[in-house]
């Protein structure tokens, strides 16, 4: 078996186009299920990961079948998405085998990140994982392949400093706030949200002490929980329209497949706070601000995009820390390959056991005949090691006595390894140890 990867992220894609194909969690099983279909006959393992900053098709088959996968996996994908294979294509990364792995194991590590060595890549793809899992897609090749990635992912973050010279989404979204308000502590702050990264972000901003805060969720109770976090007030996302005026700063990252704040709402609330600037930014994949309120004048308007020439900061300490981080992958990308290499062998040594089997029945079976009519024990056991010894060589004495030249004292060559353990021999030479 070998692996192939196939997606768009980031760097290949703009945030229009990658929204097209982000799977909410509960979305993973039913889209593999569908893509198990669509490509079963030559793909027995897949698994699906999908962010705010990429979709991945990670697939394992038969060397002979990965080309073949290409096509189907893009139409597969492209229809999910509503565009042609054609356009897709434009925006997508293929990767086999060995480039697949690294892929995989640089992904895990936070190197193919947004933000450099951010932790959150990790748990989405062990639900990846798991959601492979529950939809039996998840083979022993692929299992292997992400069981490596976290390992390898787990010694580059406790050998390396791979997280700590780079800003975070959240203090990136601090830091903007804070170069157009000259002070984030006259600011009220609204977050829209309750997920992880909104909890990020309100630790950041919690710091710079605003006025006051805000939480706005779909379930009141989760964000009421949040809230009492930072000592920040709840309210219903149903009535968000109506109190957006209410806020310097809108900060909005949930798992909403539609917009939920509207052109029309901004363009009321502005009007409502007389064309005071609003600052908001939209870390959610799907979007969740409609990308027309961008057009407003008074609006200041950051997606994940946008924060990217801000997170992508460099350093001598940071580039030691990748090229730590590289080193360690390009082990876990050499193990891999070798467990892969060890695996296209278990059929043939299976036959062979399996071979071996058959003679040694056949062997026992004569032998017991001849004990039964009273034959002589150490003349059965003669016959029956000699008997199993001439079927294990008969097919290496016949083919070397059909080889000749160059072939056959290669075919030596070989057959010494096996059978004289360490005793090379020339057909017609003398013995060397």
């Amino acid at each position: 078996m070998s692996v192939l990867a196939l997606g768009l992220n980031h760097t290949t894609a703009p945030v229009g186009m990658r929204e097209r194909f982000a799977f909410a969690p509960e979305q993973l099983t039913p889209a593999l299920r569908g893509l198990r279909e669509a490509l079963a006959r030559v793909a027995p393992e897949a698994a699906l990961l999908s962010t705010c900053n990429r979709t991945e098709l990670y697939v394992a088959a038969e060397p002979t079948n990965l080309q073949a996968l290409i096509r189907p996996a893009v139409d597969w994908l492209a229809g999910t998405g509503g565009v042609a294979g054609e356009q897709l294509m434009a925006h997508t990364y293929v990767l086999e085998k060995r480039d697949a792995a690294r892929h995989a194991f640089r992904v895990a590590s936070g190197l193919d990140s947004m933000v450099l060595g951010e932790p959150q890549i990790l748990g989405q793809m062990k639900q990846a994982v798991r959601e492979a899992d529950a939809a039996g897609t998840l083979g022993t090749t692929l299992h292997q392949l992400f069981q490596r990635s976290f390992s390898v992912a787990k010694e580059v973050r406790t050998s390396t400093e791979i997280g700590a010279h780079s800003i975070s989404m959240a203090a990136a979204s601090v830091r903007l706030a804070g170069q157009l308000f000259e002070d984030l502590r006259d600011t009220h702050v609204l977050f829209v949200g309750a997920g992880e990264m909104i909890e990020l972000v309100a630790t950041h901003f919690a710091a710079r002490n605003p006025k006051s805060m805000a939480v706005a969720n779909r379930t009141l109770e989760r964000g009421e929980k949040l809230a009492s976090r930072f000592g920040a007030s709840a309210l219903r996302l149903a009535d968000l329209p109506g109190r957006l005026q209410d806020f310097d700063a809108v900060i909005s990252c949930t798992a909403s497949t539609l917009p939920i704040i509207g052109l029309g709402a901004v363009e009321r609330a502005l009007k409502a706070r007389r064309h005071r600037p609003m600052f908001m930014v939209d870390l959610a994949v799907p979007r969740d601000i409609e990308p027309e309120v961008a057009g407003l004048s008074d609006v200041y308007l950051y997606t994940v995009d946008d924060l990217s020439a801000i997170v992508q900061t460099a350093g001598e300490k940071r580039q030691a820390a990748v090229q730590q981080a590289e080193a360690i992958i390009d082990a876990g990308v050499q193990s891999f390959t070798h467990w892969l290499d060890q695996r296209a062998s278990v059929p043939l040594i299976q036959a062979l056991n399996r071979q071996a089997d058959d003679w040694r029945s056949v062997e026992m079976a004569r032998a017991r005949k001849l004990l039964a009519k009273g034959a002589d024990v150490d003349s059965v056991l003669d016959a029956l090691s000699r008997g199993l010894t001439q079927k294990m060589l008969h097919g290496t004495m016949a083919e070397l006595h059909a080889s000749d030249g160059d072939q056959r004292a290669q075919l030596a060559q070989t057959v010494s390894r096996l059978f004289l353990r360490g005793t090379v021999r020339s057909p017609g030479g003398d013995g060397q140890s």
